[in-house]
């Protein structure tokens, strides 16, 4: 019988074992590449289950800063935090934000006082604040106003930094507000604060869980966020604007949210070769999370799996609910 004929190089030698296959991996996940959101409430020894989110809870600043040194002990280093505030102290504007007593300042404090080395992302938008669920001020025609909502931004990120926050990071998608973040930044001497820009966040379906979370809800009519966040259709536009908030001043950008887009983390790092974080979002985490709750996939080989797809694609580091998970899985 005539032997079937095989080029010197047979690829498969290099997957035959665990040890091979893990010796020639052209990307490797660590702790160090996870950032954990937690969202934070009022009150004391709290926590609250988001339905939309299985196994995501609400906490009050005590158990958030428990969950701070389970981050530090797992090996996360850096986690960011979300507000649900509470309905009467939302208004048009959402002056609640750039209260120096607010949730958020208070929850930073009090992590910054019990786990001094990890790094506090803070989120700089409006929607936690307003009644009307927009990342910014309303004109009077509904039309999210661009420079007014700027000038609140800037004071926010003051608000937070103030806190002692490790990193600033607007969410709101307006025009030119990382260079006068920047600007206010240099000006009150924090000339070492970080800045991660929300800089290609699209207008997606998949954000719909973490409306629950923050309280922002489905309130949202019309056009919803597609006036100020990217049109899911546009590549081109997302590298615009991850070139002017690196031009403004960011140190870092993010693309959200994650999975879907890899493509715009792929062309960011290899137009940019510039730090680049990707948010699995919570539509993404709920999918996964009810599909591991249904039997339909494994847990680990799952949740695993789509970390190292965000590693491949390029992605600095990613943003992800199952954070504490993975780190525990990575630290056996």
């Amino acid at each position: 019988m005539t032997r079937a004929y095989y080029p010197q190089s047979r690829l498969r030698r290099l997957r035959q074992t665990p040890a091979i296959r893990d010796m020639v991996a052209e990307h490797h996940l660590n702790t160090g590449d996870l950032i954990w959101p937690i969202f934070v409430i009022e009150g004391s020894a709290k926590s609250e289950d988001i339905l939309s989110m299985p196994g995501v809870s609400r906490l009050s600043i005590d158990r958030a800063v428990d969950a701070a040194k389970k981050a530090v002990d797992l090996g996360i280093p850096a986690i960011a935090l979300f507000p649900k505030t509470e309905e009467s102290l939302k208004t048009e504007n959402g002056e609640e934000a750039i209260n120096p007593s607010n949730l958020i300042c208070r929850a930073v404090k009090a992590i910054r006082k019990h786990c001094p080395e990890l790094a506090i992302i803070c989120d700089v938008a409006l929607d936690p604040y307003t009644t009307h669920g927009h990342d910014g001020l309303l004109d009077e025609a509904g039309y999210v106003s661009n420079d007014k909502t700027v000038s609140m931004l800037v004071k926010q990120a003051q608000t937070l930094a103030d806190a002692g926050c490790t990193i600033i990071a607007p969410s709101d998608m307006m025009d030119g507000r990382i260079g006068a973040i920047r600007g206010m930044l240099e000006q009150h001497d924090y000339h070492n604060m970080l800045i991660m820009s929300y800089a290609a966040k699209y207008a997606s379906a998949f954000y719909g869980p973490f409306r629950d979370a923050v309280g922002a809800g489905r309130k949202l009519g019309g056009e919803g966020k597609k006036t100020y966040q990217l049109n899911p259709a546009n590549t081109d536009e997302a590298m615009r604007e991850i070139a002017a908030d690196i031009a403004e001043g960011a140190d870092m950008v993010m693309v959200k949210p994650g999975m879907p887009y890899l493509d715009i983390v792929r062309r960011c790092t290899e137009q940019f070769e510039f730090p680049c974080f990707a948010y699995q979002v919570s539509g993404e985490y709920a999918m996964i999370k009810g599909a591991i709750l249904n039997g339909w996939l494994a847990e680990e080989q799952t949740i695993l799996e789509a970390m190292m797809c965000f590693k491949r694609s390029g992605a600095s580091g990613v943003l992800t609910y199952f954070a504490p998970e993975i780190a525990a899985i990575l630290n056996r």
